[in-house]
């Protein structure tokens, strides 16, 4: 099957290490890459690595990364036939999508139709009940005060998760375990979750305890063909934000992958997706229930790549050119193991600050299985304006405990100066033994946290 596209010029509408792996894989097609930047991110690696960069406004995401208008037009001057989201931002807003088709722009992910019925959670709920896919009880629209939603824990009893209908990323997130904690919680929510996504709408539902959390890595083409790529578990995750992931799961045997993957087929058809998603999960023992759609690059990707061989960003970009998928299922072979972790600049001695400053020297591991997506160099600049996810380190092996090695060894050799940084507390996590023999679920790191504490205040 052909991999060639028509797009000669992508513009990536993102910053940070996102960006610079979308452009490596355009490198490697023979596209030109055109970045966008902020005032604060003038020497930003991922600036200095496209091929052409452009300012287009102040600090702030508002000003700039998230301003549909000033990207387009730089799109525009610049002729170029498709724009990559990356993650974040702009990558799950219809109205982007919607803005990039009428100026006759590729959006290299989903419609913006797709975008709006599973971008509001409550929908793509409904959506998963009509295709018999189990969803977590809860409500069945947005909440309507605060009598609303003690009647609705009510009847599904405590403990209870106030989500954001519009959310993401573990943003407008909260546990409420009585009637009293649940108004408290409820407000906190709303707040956040206008803040973050400009929609202060919640819903509820049943809080699935313990669970893992596992998801499916789709991708669909123009075709009517959907293939999944395996699972990734993501249970490791402190405050609903994932910390390291694995793929495949240790907790998925060859009945359950099937089903859950079967799952996540049936409902990207009906929702007819095209391009990369996620279909994420929780799961208890043998049962399984549908949490969220994420219609786009997920930043735990790499761990799918490594498995599988494949290129996801790749196969995005050619999905957009309206190209068939290149591989069917039976094509498609997991082998081996691997790990993520996410490198943020937070200072785990104090609660997970972040850490905001100038990188004064990074060096970064190497070596066979190692992988590293970085968006920082020598004297890179973390801004306090952005979220502070610096690289992400990714290894693979035959196995998972050899996957599991080679990320110790890779943690061992990470120095970054200048900032603080999540690596002590990511080798932490590799050294306990619920999470060696796979045993873990969602409520890990809390289990977890004080003993290392005590342990990292006494280094």
């Amino acid at each position: 099957m052909t991999d060639h596209v028509s797009f000669s010029r992508i513009l990536v509408a993102n910053r940070g290490e996102i960006a610079i792996r979308i452009m490596r894989t355009c490198r490697e097609m023979g596209i030109r890459t055109i970045a966008v930047y902020s005032d604060v991110d003038r020497d930003a690696l991922h600036v200095r690595y496209a091929d052409e960069a452009h300012l287009i406004g102040g600090a702030s995401a508002r000003e700039s990364y998230l301003d549909i208008d000033r990207i387009l037009g730089v799109a525009v001057q610049r002729g170029v036939e498709a724009v990559h989201p990356g993650y974040g931002f702009l990558s799950e807003n219809p109205a982007f999508a919607e803005a990039c088709q009428n100026l006759g722009i590729v959006f290299i992910g989903p419609s913006a139709e797709a975008l709006r019925s599973v971008g509001n959670k409550i929908s793509a709920r409904h959506m998963a009940q009509k295709c018999g896919v189990p969803v977590v009880p809860g409500s069945i629209a947005g909440l309507n005060g605060h009598s609303e939603a003690a009647a609705i824990a009510e009847t599904i009893g405590y403990p209870v998760l106030l989500k954001a209908a519009a959310g993401g990323g573990g943003k407008g997130m909260r546990t409420a375990r009585s009637e009293a904690e649940l108004h408290r919680a409820l407000d906190a929510a709303a707040r956040e979750a206008e803040h973050a996504f400009g929609n202060p709408s919640l819903y509820v539902e049943k809080l699935v305890d313990p669970a893992r959390h596992v998801e499916v890595q789709l991708l669909a083409d123009h075709f009517d063909n959907v293939v999944h790529l395996g699972e990734r578990d993501c249970s490791i995750q402190r405050r609903f934000q994932k910390v390291i992931e694995e793929s495949p799961s240790p907790a998925v045997n060859d009945d359950l992958r099937n089903r859950i993957t079967a799952a996540a087929i049936t409902l990207a058809k009906a929702i007819g997706y095209r391009n990369a998603g996620t279909v994420e999960f929780l799961v208890d023992g043998d049962r399984f229930y549908f949490i969220e759609v994420n219609a786009r690059l997920q930043v735990e990707h790499p761990v799918t790549e490594m498995v599988t061989g494949i290129d996801l960003v790749k196969e995005q970009i050619l999905i957009a050119g309206e190209l068939p998928l290149r591989f069917r299922q039976e094509e498609v072979v997991l082998r081996g193991a691997a790990l993520q972790a996410r490198i943020y600049a937070e200072n785990p001695a104090y609660n997970f600050l972040p850490s905001p400053g100038v990188v004064s020297t990074v060096a970064e591991p190497c070596g066979s299985g190692i992988r590293i997506d970085s968006g920082i160099a020598n004297g890179s600049v973390v801004p306090v304006e952005y979220d502070g996810l610096l690289a992400k380190l990714v290894t693979w092996g035959g196995t998972r405990a050899e996957a599991m090695e080679r990320m110790k060894h890779a943690l061992d050799c990470y120095e970054v100066h200048g900032v603080h940084t999540t690596v002590p507390f990511k080798r932490y996590v590799l050294g306990c033994a619920a999470f060696q023999s796979g045993e873990y679920d969602t409520r890990f790191i809390a289990n977890m946290i004080q003993d290392w504490k005590r342990s990292y205040s006494r280094v």
